[in-house]
């Protein structure tokens, strides 16, 4: 009988040897270049010596049981007709197969056993190198090309012996070799790429190096977590004879990568089960099988080659970085237009792309509701009774109302919801880029700042006409438009951000809903005493203008009077004259009401100056009439009372004496017909 075990238990002993003489260099190289990443490394392949070192103990003790079971089979044989002395069958045989017994011990209680703490060293190790990671990038580093050039070797050994146990685990006693092999072909990769990344790091570039350094923490710490899976998950499956069991430790999703064909193969079987034929068999199967490796390297070239063509659409701007550079070796920033561009391959040129020429827009104060299918913004009408965003943060603003007793000691201050967008654009990509490491957070930050200040002095207080002015409830929002636009931009170029403030909208400020009814009530009745203060102001106006012409003209002749009246006060005998002369000026120039009044009392003086004077005059003369005779005078008044008496009254004169018996009557009326009186021939004689 062949001793199989033997082989795979040289293998994993040269195998662990190995990955304990790389171990102990890989960690003092990392200690002595100061790289974090070299040190997860070694700690990597301390891991792959722990699964070698589990699997030379398991193929150890199968060779004791091959070799015990060779022993057995020798003793068995003995000539036809001897004692047999040394023979054992049934339950006698069981007692001498020790090494057997040992093994299935091994296998059924040490393997998950050594599986649990092969899990515990990955996590625990993973998460204390992510710690290490977390704490920074390497400060004081040396001869990152002599720790690449090592690196390397220890990649090129770890893979040849990767590849050599994989192929040996194709054998099914040889299985277990695979979960070493799928372990140290990550350790080949890993020290590969990192040796890539050291060599970098000679030309400034650290970005892959910080890759690496996040990876191997993260490998360890999911490897661990599967393995820990995998025992407990062993506990409830199923064991039969004469089966291979995979081990816990043994990684499934490094042996995916390990052995790709073994994916296909999985397929191949669930295909045979489900059509009835044998689907691996077929031509295109075995094809696929063979050139499934050059295919994905194949299409991983391709791909990376493709790096190097940029295409920069027509709203864009593209900086490519040269090993990091973003000049050239003029020192002009290499600005890539709208077009197609050829570049060195990635990690050589890096293009970075940016729509310069498109408005982006920040939601400040709020977070909108999206759609969750079409994955569009909800528009919904900006009412104050409701809440019509996702989410709405509250702004302080100043209050000029002072606390009453109820409200003792507290602050006056309001909140408002802002919900407040505001568009730009980069005018500067190399600004933008380069300056800071989040520039669109940046001026996030920037205009929450700058609405926080302006918000802080501003008010929402609208008890009169300058309130509304100044409020950002009311008409004072144009002006904190204005004002607020031009702090963010200047905050925005202070600090380099290279962006350009095209809009900001402040139409979203409103009370919380919670108190948007009162605070609407509250804003009625300012409304109605305001209506009531401009009626107010409008009559006084219109009487002002009444009275002297204009309010101004209104307000110069009160200024004037209450100067007047001062210096009365002060009996200042020079400033009461001066200021009767501007008085009298002022109110001779004055309109309206004052000019009428002003005018009638010059006619109504002047009326009664004439008339006086006229009075006067006519009675010197009547006087001397009477002077040169008295009689005839009045013999003349009293005709003229006569003739003033009503005109719609007849007027009869009588002309007697006391002794005369005729009466002689003068009707001075004329008469359209004559009467019988005056016809003629008689004349009318009365008796006395």
């Amino acid at each position: 009988m062949a001793m199989s075990s033997r082989r795979a238990e040289n293998v994993a002993i040269v195998s662990l040897v190995v990955d304990v003489v790389f171990f102990v260099l890989v960690l003092l190289i990392g200690r002595w270049s100061g790289f974090v990443a070299v040190n997860a490394a070694a700690w990597l392949i301390l891991s792959a010596a722990l699964v070698w070192a589990v699997l030379a103990l398991q193929f150890h003790q199968r060779s004791l049981a091959e070799q015990e079971k060779l022993d057995l089979s020798q003793l068995g044989k003995a000539e036809e007709g001897q004692s047999r002395i040394f023979q054992a069958s049934g339950e006698q045989a069981g007692l001498f197969a020790v090494a057997q017994r040992r093994l299935q011990l091994l296998e059924k209680w040490f393997l998950p056993l050594f599986s649990a703490g092969i899990a515990a060293y990955q996590i625990a190790v993973g998460l204390y190198l992510l710690k290490i990671a977390y704490g920074g990038a390497e400060t004081e580093w040396k001869q990152p090309l002599l720790s690449s050039i090592f690196l390397t070797a220890v990649a090129f050994a770890s893979f040849l012996i990767s590849r050599y146990a994989t192929g040996m685990s194709g054998q099914i006693q040889w299985k277990p070799l695979r979960a070493g092999g799928s372990l140290l072909l990550a350790v080949a990769l890993l020290c590969f790429a990192l040796a890539i990344t050291l060599a970098l790091a000679q030309f400034k570039i650290f970005l892959p190096l910080s890759v690496i350094r996040w990876t191997i923490p993260v490998l360890l710490v999911v490897l661990g977590v599967e393995t820990a899976l995998n025992v407990v998950l062993d506990i409830y499956r199923p064991r039969l004879k004469d089966q291979y069991s995979r081990a816990a430790f043994d990684s499934r999703l490094l042996g995916a990568i390990n052995e790709p064909g073994g994916i296909f193969r999985t397929a191949a079987t669930a295909i045979d089960y489900q059509f009835g034929f044998k689907v691996s068999q077929t031509w295109f199967y075995k094809l696929l099988e063979k050139a499934i490796v050059p295919l994905v390297l194949f299409a991983g070239v391709t791909v990376y080659l493709l790096s190097c063509i940029v295409v920069v659409a027509p709203n864009e701007e593209a900086i490519i970085e040269h090993f990091g550079n973003p000049r050239d070796q003029a020192g002009q920033v290499k600005l890539i237009e709208p077009g197609l561009t050829f570049k060195w391959p990635w990690p050589v040129d890096i293009a970075h792309k940016y729509p310069t020429k498109k408005i982006m827009e920040l939601n400040i104060g709020f977070v909108p509701k999206v759609d969750p299918k079409t994955g569009e913004r909800i528009r919904e009408s900006l009412l104050w009774g409701k809440s019509h965003y996702e989410v709405e943060h509250n702004v302080l603003v100043a209050s000029t109302h002072t606390a009453g007793k109820e409200t003792q000691g507290a602050v006056p201050i309001s909140f408002v919801k802002a919900n407040i967008p505001v568009q730009y654009k980069v005018k500067d990509l190399y600004a933008f880029l380069y300056n800071h490491q989040d520039s669109a957070k940046l001026l996030e930050s920037i205009c929450y700042r700058q609405l926080a200040n302006f918000a802080a002095g501003a008010t929402i207080d609208v008890d009169s006409e300058t309130d509304i002015q100044r409020s950002l409830l009311g008409a004072g929002r144009a002006e904190a438009k204005r004002l607020l636009t031009e702090r963010i931009q200047a905050a925005a170029d202070k600090t380099g951000l290279g962006v350009e403030i095209t809009f900001l909208g402040l139409q979203g400020i409103h009370p919380p809903p919670e108190v948007a009814p009162d605070y609407q009530r509250v804003i009625g009745a300012i409304q109605k005493k305001q209506a009531l203060v401009l009626a107010a102001q409008a009559q006084r106006n219109k009487t002002l203008s009444n009275l002297a012409g204009s309010v101004e003209d209104a307000d110069k002749l009160y200024e004037l009077a209450t100067q007047y009246q001062k210096a009365q006060d002060e009996n200042n005998t020079v400033r009461i004259e001066k200021l009767g002369g501007d008085i009298d000026l002022a109110f001779s120039q004055a309109k309206g009401e004052i000019f009428e009044t002003l005018r009638q009392a010059q006619g109504y003086e002047f009326e009664k100056a004439t008339l006086a004077k006229a009075t006067s005059e006519h009675f010197q003369s009547q006087l001397q009439a009477y002077r040169a005779a008295p009689e005839i005078y009045k013999h003349q008044l009293a005709l003229g009372v006569y003739e003033e008496i009503p005109k719609n009254i007849r007027k009869y004169i009588i002309v007697a004496d006391q002794n005369d018996t005729q009466v002689t009557i003068i009707d001075l009326q004329e008469k359209l017909t004559p009467s019988l009186y005056e016809l003629g021939g008689f004349e009318e004689t009365r008796p006395k």
